[in-house]
């Protein structure tokens, strides 16, 4: 779940930026009786994953990794590239990151009535662990591949995905920066 990369490349509103968290715990058509902002945000989380499974550079990061990974190779990606974005996230945004994590923490907070249930029972482990900003130590990065291994229903490596990360860091941390050029790009240009 790379909430950093899509709350980054979404509109920087709260109903985009709630919406684009309710991604990875919506599916289906958003629901009608949400708020325009909100579904504007689901939809443009949807069009980053779309975007991201066809650009060359995330691409090259999924060959890089060990094919018995499998499946979960975009996932690493996906939680690679917000830990390097975390840790650069200077070069990326003008608001230090432990600000823009707590506003949108805030965010979530002052919303939770309309939170899916999902990330609604995740919010307070997502607040108690800062989340966002833990994205920069690797030792989070490990937790959350473990934690993310657990809930597939089929056996894979996923657990494995630090080993991986460091193991291709240079290549991976390359590939970053030119998908944040590509990601930037598209998305400023794009209308959804």
């Amino acid at each position: 779940m790379n909430h950093l990369l899509h709350l980054y490349l979404v509109d920087p509103f709260p109903d985009p930026r709630l919406g684009t968290l309710f991604g990875d715990y919506v599916k289906g058509l958003p629901d009608p009786g949400l708020r325009e902002g909100i579904r504007y945000g689901i939809t443009h989380h949807r069009q980053v994953d779309r975007f991201a499974e066809t650009a060359p550079a995330f691409r090259r990061s999924k060959h890089r990794l060990n094919p018995a990974l499998r499946h979960c190779r975009g996932i690493v990606v996906d939680i690679a590239y917000d830990h390097f974005l975390a840790q650069n996230w200077e070069t990326y945004h003008h608001q230090p990151l432990g600000q823009f994590a707590s506003s949108i923490y805030r965010l979530l907070e002052d919303n939770r009535n309309v939170l899916p249930q999902r990330l609604r029972n995740s919010l307070p482990k997502m607040l108690a662990a800062n989340w966002l900003v833990a994205l920069r130590k690797l030792d989070h990065i490990d937790a959350v591949l473990h934690r993310l291994a657990t809930r597939l229903s089929r056996p894979n490596l996923l657990s494995t995905g630090k080993q991986e990360i460091l193991r291709h860091r240079p290549g991976l941390e390359a590939d970053f920066t030119a998908f944040m050029v590509d990601a930037r790009r598209f998305f400023q240009s794009e209308s959804i």
